[in-house]
């Protein structure tokens, strides 16, 4: 493994965002979040593996603090209950893990952001369709070819 090799790639991978349009579709993911939040809706996170790890991370940084203090903001990741992601994985199959969750919890207005690497992921593309139907704003950040 060459390490100079693999910071290359993510220096080239930082280029290729500075000089993109993605920062201004986080800017306006951002609005959308915080216009959710205004009007008491929450932020809802979905994710696989090291996916599920930036879920958990992104809604405590809601939930506690980001930078400075302030009021705790709703936002939740559907990965931490392992007693609800057993038994729904048991009792409907891993692709409903999220779908039951979203059921339950989302509703119209709340913000539903699924993580993805590969972007085929069922269980959060199977999230994502529960969370339009139930008129939530859903979000996807995928890897590689999106999936």
């Amino acid at each position: 493994m060459d390490i100079k090799k693999i910071f290359f790639e993510h220096k080239e991978l930082v280029d290729h965002i500075l000089e993109s349009n993605f920062l201004e579709e986080v800017k306006k993911l951002g609005n959308i979040c915080i216009k959710a939040l205004k009007d008491d809706k929450k932020i809802i996170f979905m994710g696989n593996g090291g996916s599920a790890a930036d879920c958990q991370h992104l809604a405590a940084e809601i939930v506690g603090r980001f930078i400075k203090n302030r009021k705790a903001l709703p936002a939740i990741a559907f990965t931490t209950d392992t007693s609800i992601l057993t038994s729904i994985g048991n009792d409907f199959g891993f692709e409903e893990i999220f779908t039951r969750q979203i059921e339950a919890l989302a509703i119209s207005g709340d913000v539903v952001i699924g993580i993805s690497t590969s972007g085929n992921s069922m269980n959060i593309i199977n999230g994502i369709l529960i969370a339009k139907e139930k008129k939530a704003i859903t979000v996807c950040f995928s890897g590689k070819s999106g999936g």
